[in-house]
């Protein structure tokens, strides 16, 4: 049986600034969404809302990524220019990271669908 990573874990194999951008990433969810469940899903830190996957967030070696979903990234790609963007994945890095304003945009878009489907 493979061992199951927690987030504690995750984070702590992750660099400094990584670590940074997750807990940025967290309190702009955690401001919008007090309510949200910090769990691990397809082995990546993931925040839920209401039972829904509102986001996924995810680092790797040159970069880091959110996965809000498909419909996220065609509502936004006017403003995802510059980004690594495939159908529900937006890359980014430590240089470059999804400002604060559009994440906030992307997290309370999110919230209206996950509103919409219960």
């Amino acid at each position: 049986m493979i061992a199951r990573m927690n987030i504690h874990e995750y984070l702590a194999n992750l660099s400094q600034e990584q670590q940074r951008v997750y807990v940025r990433i967290s309190k702009l969810v955690i401001s919008l969404v007090p309510d949200v469940e910090e769990v691990m899903s397809y082995e990546v830190p993931t925040f839920k809302y209401k039972g829904k996957v509102l986001l996924h967030f995810g680092a790797f070696k040159n970069h880091m990524s959110i996965f809000p979903g498909g419909e996220v990234t065609e509502k936004f790609a006017d403003r995802l220019t510059g980004f690594k963007v495939s159908k529900g994945t937006i890359q980014f890095t430590l240089e470059d990271p999804v400002p604060d304003d559009l994440m906030k945009d992307i997290i309370k878009f999110r919230l209206d669908q996950i509103a919409s489907n219960t």
